[in-house]
């Protein structure tokens, strides 16, 4: 009898979806808050169906089951509620104990964590390939290793090897080169100039100042690096 109770409130919930959909009130509510309402009016009924039917007189085990479940349900909608509150928690904590782990904060601002031995290294994608970089505010343009630069589809050997750079191994020759797009967390710049170091003589990218200053402006504070983005 119950199911046939739930079941008829469905339907005229359906119904009032129908006959006064659009931006039409009934009773001074919306025909989408009435569906919701009767839907857990509908669940509500079932559930105590259920506990009349399974604990037909233990009215405490009753109380004690819908109490169970009702904190269930509860807890369920605000973390449904708060979902987007709770990613960007997630993110900063994955950031504080993965250093590279780039968080996207409110208002389009990427944050990283520096590591332990006091670089920031950031992950990143060139051309769409994930690509981890080591920040530079020395290097005047971002340098890609010779195998990163492969990946992300540049040929090293089809490159003129002509401007001389200083890297941790020493001075060496590097190529200039174009990145068709290069993304930091929610930044993406587009035809970043670049250089790529010969095979062996760079152990990572290098994040350097032709992405650096096109951004809005970037910052560290403490143990984090902050960049702005010119579109955040």
């Amino acid at each position: 009898m119950r199911g046939f109770v739930a079941l008829a409130i469905i339907i005229a919930a359906i119904a009032v979806l129908v006959l006064f959909g659009g931006n039409e009130t009934m009773l001074g509510l919306r025909p989408d808050l009435i569906a919701s309402l009767a839907g857990l009016g509908a669940v509500g009924i079932i559930a105590l169906g259920w506990v009349a039917q399974h604990f037909r007189g233990q009215w405490t085990r009753a109380l004690e089951a819908m109490a169970f479940w009702l904190a269930m349900i509860v807890m369920l909608v605000g973390v449904y509620s708060y979902r987007f509150e709770l990613q960007g928690l997630a993110n900063r904590l994955l950031g504080e104990v993965a250093p590279g782990y780039t968080v996207t904060l409110a208002g389009g601002e990427v944050q990283v964590t520096r590591q332990a031995g006091g670089s920031f290294v950031i992950d990143g994608a060139v051309n769409g390939v994930p690509t981890r970089f080591v920040l530079d505010t020395g290097a005047s343009a971002v340098v890609l290793t010779s195998e990163d630069a492969a990946r992300a589809g540049i040929d090293p050997a089809t490159l003129f090897y002509t401007q001389p750079v200083s890297t941790a191994n020493g001075r060496t020759m590097a190529a200039a080169t174009t990145i068709r797009e290069l993304t930091v967390g929610s930044i993406t710049e587009r035809s970043v100039p670049a250089l790529v170091a010969r095979e062996g003589s760079l152990s990572q990218s290098l994040l350097g100042m032709t992405f650096l200053d096109r951004l809005a402006s970037f910052e560290v504070r403490g143990d984090r690096l902050i960049l702005r983005g010119r579109g955040g």
